[in-house]
């Protein structure tokens, strides 16, 4: 067993990469996959939903001891820190305290490349325990981002079809190379586009996604894309719920599981 590290990414705020980190990781791990998921973001959104999801069964209660920026400061494992969510899903929780991860870096690194391929050094010993690691990160270009781009094999681009979002996913994979792979050599990929479709504009969907195959490559467009669903939305507040008899439950997992499987068949390929 050795983990592939992947993030979802774009640099725009509220389009679905945290819920799509939350529940690709979620149905792999259904799969029989063993997962762990770094939140990187110290607003720790994902960290708050995975609680929640755990917290639904009674005999879990969801407590953090330490959360990411402690367990760096004290130069603990991520190991130590790892929370259970449940069978095969498990979470590096993080707080608002991560804010400060870029001077810790600045103070604790005087050369640019150690601070650059710092958190690999941290995520590498984890692989041989799981199947996928995934970092959730904020949507902003900073010094502690890249350290968190650093660390992965694969990017997945998440593309929102809404005005502009081409020419940001362009920019996101320009920015990668440039900044990550041809500076510092890091071997990163792009596993591919994952579109993420509005409601009610399906004419404006379609443009967007047959651009974006014009763009990158048919071949590099998830074929699975994912319906904004108010059911996902919900979950934030509840934790992920996965009833067997609820058809929005149903509807939800079923999108995600086919994104799931795909991210499996690309790798194979």
């Amino acid at each position: 067993m050795t983990a592939t590290v992947l993030s979802f990414l774009n640099f725009k705020g509220g389009v679905g990469k945290t819920s799509a980190t939350a529940l690709v990781s979620y149905n792999l791990a259904k799969m029989g996959k063993k997962c762990l998921v770094i939140d990187f973001d110290p607003q720790a959104n994902i960290t708050a939903l995975f609680l929640k999801t755990k917290s639904q069964n009674k005999d879990n209660v969801a407590t953090i001891e330490s959360s990411l920026m402690t367990a760096l400061n004290k130069k603990e494992s991520l190991d130590d820190i790892t929370i259970e969510i449940g069978e095969n899903l498990y979470l590096v929780p993080n707080a608002v305290d991560f804010s400060m991860y870029g001077r810790f870096l600045e103070r604790n690194f005087i050369d640019e490349e150690q601070r650059i391929s710092y958190f690999k050094t941290q995520v590498d010993p984890l692989r041989d325990k799981y199947d996928f690691i995934f970092i959730d990160v904020p949507p902003t270009i900073s010094l502690p981002n890249d350290t968190a781009f650093y660390a992965c094999d694969q990017i997945i681009v998440v593309l929102q079809t809404q005005e502009r979002s081409l020419q940001g996913a362009e920019v996101l994979i320009e920015y990668l190379q440039d900044s990550i792979v041809d500076q510092y050599g890091s071997t990163v990929q792009i596993l591919g586009i994952l579109p993420f479709l509005s409601k009610r504009s399906a004419s404006v969907d379609k443009e967007i996604l047959d651009a974006a195959a014009e763009e990158f490559g048919d071949e590099n467009v998830f074929k699975s894309q994912i319906m904004q669903m108010e059911r996902v939305k919900r979950m934030d507040m509840t934790g992920i719920t996965d009833h067997p008899h609820d058809s929005w439950d149903i509807r939800t997992h079923k999108a995600f599981h086919k994104v799931a499987a795909e991210i499996i068949e690309r790798l194979g390929e």
